[in-house]
């Protein structure tokens, strides 16, 4: 198929498949004499994935990382579009409930729940997670081949340990000497015994320690109520020098 009839096809511009030609995120079966891009199934069908992730809020070039990956589970993939087109399936009938509702009710309607969008991007957000830190997680398997049982146990002991120390300087502001040697204590250990941690990586665990969840408890209790709100907050501004 020619870059035109792809495009008439997918509904995706003719200026977007060359773009992704130029950037190596999806390339042409083959090239007419004349440079003419041709596409095959194959390409139709990474052009699906790419969508796909396109839905999911990736940048392009976590796409290309993910797509281009040797153990990338196209099924996997799939499971993650039909979950969260189901979801925008709940949130566009619950908006035509509402405006019905409205319609009948007028303006004395205040009920804004139609409008939360909280479960798609939540959902989203996990899916991004999960494909995106594949790599580092990968890398932390690898580490911890190499340790025993016990050894793991120390290892944990240990990085509950540095949110201890954050909790003995909560009182401080984020931006503080302090606070920010201990982020970058943080983001070394993590480096030595689980992961490479780039600013991105530590930018999202930061997130991630004040989300309320498992992580947040977990913290708390190592350093006292209000560590893992100050961590994040440190982190915070780490990340954004």
């Amino acid at each position: 198929m020619t870059v035109n009839e792809v495009s008439k096809l997918t509904g995706v511009s003719i200026r977007t498949l060359q773009y992704y030609d130029n950037i190596g995120l999806l390339k042409p079966a083959e090239y007419t004499e004349s440079g003419y891009r041709l596409y095959d199934d194959t390409a139709l069908e990474t052009l699906q994935q790419i969508l796909l992730f396109r839905e999911l809020e990736f940048p392009l070039k976590e796409i290309k990382d993910i797509i281009g990956s040797s153990d990338f589970d196209k099924r996997k993939a799939l499971d993650q579009q039909i979950e969260l087109l189901t979801l925008k399936k709940e949130y566009l009938e619950n908006l035509i409930s509402f405006a019905r509702g409205l319609k009948k009710k007028g303006a004395k309607n205040m009920d804004f729940s139609a409008f939360d969008t909280a479960k798609i991007d939540e959902y989203a957000k996990k899916a991004k997670e999960q494909w995106g830190n594949t790599a580092a997680y990968k890398e932390y398997e690898k580490k911890a081949e190499g340790r025993s049982k016990e050894e793991e146990v120390s290892v944990m002991e240990e990085f509950m340990g540095l949110f201890a120390e954050f909790g003995k300087i909560k009182d401080k502001a984020p931006e503080s000497s302090e606070a920010q040697a201990m982020v970058q204590k943080l983001k070394d250990y993590i480096t030595e015994h689980f992961y490479n941690c780039t600013n991105d990586i530590l930018a999202g665990l930061g997130k991630a320690y004040a989300s309320g969840n498992e992580f947040t408890e977990n913290i708390d209790k190592a350093g006292g109520v209000g560590t893992a709100s100050f961590a994040s907050k440190a982190i915070a501004v780490y990340c954004g020098k």
